[in-house]
């Protein structure tokens, strides 16, 4: 692992970390908290999955970059919810859409040769859109428990 690398990898932990406070932080029941932590967890390791190896093909693969819009609809999701309860659990199965769009996309645009390998990373983004799902589903929940937010969010 180089210095750079090594970086790298403390900002995405800082940064997923953060962003759990921030978000965790309005919840004031533990099915919100919790669904806060998936989130953040699966978006953490879909970054540094990508960094490291890559989902598809090598790290260096451009149908990689698909996957940022998981994170872009996740997050602009979070924003239009005003991170409310049942807004973010429609964000989450928004993001989990996308996770489970991302490989069926780059095959229509690269057209790979279908193999084992192809398989694999339509059952890894499978596994990835399920906890993206589990958030949602744990932020219904928080919507559904009346306890809602903490704070208002303006």
């Amino acid at each position: 692992m180089t210095v750079s690398q090594f970086v790298m990898a403390g900002i995405v932990l800082l940064l997923a970390g953060l962003v759990y406070l921030l978000v965790a932080s309005w919840g004031r029941n533990g099915a919100y908290k919790l669904a806060a932590g998936v989130a953040v967890a699966a978006s953490l390791l879909l970054v540094w999955g990508n960094l490291a190896v890559g989902f598809i093909g090598s790290e260096d693969n451009p149908a990689n970059l698909l996957y940022a819009g998981v994170l872009v609809v996740g997050f602009l999701g979070a924003i239009l919810a005003k991170l409310q309860p049942l807004g973010m659990a429609k964000a989450m199965f928004a993001a989990a859409l996308t996770q489970f769009a991302v490989p069926f996309i780059a095959m229509s645009i690269w057209r790979p040769e279908l193999t084992m390998g192809v398989l694999w990373v339509i059952v890894l983004n499978t596994i990835f859109a399920g906890l993206w799902v589990a958030a949602g589903w744990l932020f219904r929940r928080a919507s559904v428990a009346g306890v809602g937010l903490g704070r208002q969010v303006g």
